[in-house]
């Protein structure tokens, strides 16, 4: 059985590979060997678990009625191996969200009663696989959650494998010039490309009114070009990343807050996304944005709190704060 559960507006499907072989989905017990022949089988899970099937679609015109679906436990005690497979049917290698969810799955099911490892598996020949982040149960402002260790981000075009573009200054901080956000708008002319485990891509712009409604994104004339830059080919254009990029647009405001906006490779938009909120907060410490210790990342979904560790003019480590809530 499919459980579903939301997390800042982010809904995942959580899905056993027994639940889905029974179903005639021949998903392999081998976490590896699953995103190995993903291709044989994601498309259909997806079908079958994230379509609205007889169910009217939403006005919002979401073509899934999940941002994703997590396959796993592969076992039945920590570490635990997944993956996270987009509404595409492509593997991602980390979602913040994701992670808070498949971390609260767990618990409910009684598997999961302190701090351990979750490890992603997944297919993108740029990056190790699986891609591992410890998860600590904790208790912040009175609600109960977790948080997830992100590791150390990298930065600039060669953390993602961007090719092309330029450079550019905003307010005195180096960025890079990403062409093709460029020809959709004059305002997204400055980008950070940051790797958190998966690859971003993160446009700071200096208005509010430069950041893209999510409802805006769903339409064609934007949704198009933003495909072909975020998705991996064949659906997108492979440009400026061979592999694809999340991207995102952030604008500063007082007190350590950035507001932001989600663009998700393999799904589109998204309300909120916990390594892109991640991403951006790290992208707007580099430029100058805020201070390190916790910064709120404010999007559609929810306020994504995201704790900065600093060493003079060294970022050392990226966590998240997140909670998860089982849908009806």
């Amino acid at each position: 059985m499919t459980l579903f559960y939301d997390a800042r507006g982010n809904i995942y499907g959580v899905v056993s590979p027994a639940s889905l072989s029974s179903k005639g989905i021949d998903v392999p017990q081998s976490a590896e060997r699953a995103a190995r022949t993903r291709a044989a089988w994601a498309e259909s899970a997806i079908a079958s678990e994230c379509s609205w099937g007889s169910a009217p679609r939403p006005a919002n015109g979401k073509s899934h009625r999940c941002d994703g679906l997590l396959v796993g436990p592969f076992q039945d005690a920590p570490p635990f191996d997944l993956l996270i497979v987009n509404t595409d049917g492509s593997l991602a290698e980390r979602s913040g969200n994701g992670l808070t969810i498949f971390a609260q799955a767990l618990t409910d099911q009684g598997l999961m009663t302190e701090a351990c490892e979750l490890r992603v598996h997944h297919d993108k020949s740029d990056a190790p696989s699986p891609v591992a982040t410890r998860v600590e149960p904790a208790v912040r402002d009175d609600v109960a959650g977790f948080w997830l260790e992100l590791g150390v981000p990298a930065f600039g075009p060669e953390a993602v494998g961007a090719q092309g573009g330029g450079q550019v200054f905003l307010e005195g901080t180096e960025l890079s010039h990403v062409t093709e956000l460029a020809a959709i708008s004059p305002q997204w002319a400055a980008s950070q490309f940051v790797r958190v485990g998966n690859p971003h891509c993160v446009t700071l712009v200096l208005r509010l009114s430069a950041l893209p409604d999510n409802a805006q994104m769903l339409l064609p004339n934007l949704f198009q070009p933003l495909k072909a830059i975020a998705f991996a080919p064949p659906a997108g254009g492979g440009l400026p990343c061979k592999a694809g990029v999340n991207l995102q647009w952030a604008a500063r405001q007082p007190g350590n807050q950035v507001i932001a906006r989600v663009f998700e490779r393999g799904e589109g938009p998204t309300a909120s996304s916990g390594t892109s909120a991640s991403a951006v907060a790290c992208a707007a410490w580099r430029a100058g944005w805020v201070e390190s210790g916790e910064v709120a990342v404010v999007m559609p979904g929810g306020v994504a709190p995201v704790r900065l560790h600093s060493q003079g003019e060294m970022l050392l480590g990226v966590s998240l704060f997140g909670t998860a809530r089982l849908q009806a």
